[in-house]
């Protein structure tokens, strides 16, 4: 019989976020627990409370592995769109996918549902540096950046909503269903046109 690899801490940590991720994406919210988790990694019960303390601690640090990932992936989409190598729409089909296919939009429904707000505590620091890496190097007062936080807000609940009630509310106003993607999209193509050098 083979026996089970050891993993570091940290490398038992990252095997249940990524089991979670995966129940949240398959299954969604309500089947995030440390017991569908432990069963999915072969781990026990009490290794995962060593972890995470409980379900709600599972549910933050997997809403802030979600949010550090979705994050960095839209980090170098706008460097890249800023460099001519991508598009302000992948920017857009970035966060709204986050938001729908890979399960942020319903972690977040569930957490503030079941009131666990604070678990979005993560989700919003790592936004907030977000803005802070892609906004531009002038002074913290200065209009550009108050730009960028204000679009920020708006791609996030654009991007939340749409994964929520998008569908139903596009097809109820006759509306293609990729309606807010293409809005999203529209205003940062705007705001990068605007602070091209040049």
């Amino acid at each position: 019989m083979a026996s089970r690899k050891r993993l570091t801490p940290e490398e038992s940590r990252l095997s249940a976020l990524e089991a979670a991720r995966a129940l949240l994406i398959e299954t969604g919210p309500q089947a995030v627990t440390l017991k569908a988790v432990s069963a999915r990694i072969g781990r026990t019960h009490a290794n995962l409370l060593h972890h995470f303390g409980s379900a709600s601690g599972l549910q933050k640090a997997l809403a802030e592995h979600l949010a550090r990932t979705v994050c960095q992936t839209i980090v170098e989409a706008v460097h890249a769109s800023r460099a001519g190598l991508g598009s302000p729409r992948e920017v857009v089909d970035l966060a709204f996918d986050a938001f729908d296919r890979e399960g942020a939009g319903a972690l977040t429904s569930w957490m503030l549902l079941t009131g666990n707000e604070d678990a979005l505590d993560p989700i919003i620091a790592i936004i907030h540096d977000l803005i802070d890496e892609l906004a531009p190097t002038e002074p913290p007062e200065h209009i550009a950046e108050r730009r960028l936080h204000r679009e920020t807000l708006t791609l996030v609940l654009l991007a939340l909503g749409d994964a929520l009630i998008g569908g139903a509310l596009a097809k109820s106003l006759g509306l293609p269903r990729d309606a807010a993607r293409e809005r999203a999209a529209a205003m940062l193509e705007a705001s990068f046109a605007e602070h091209l050098p040049g």
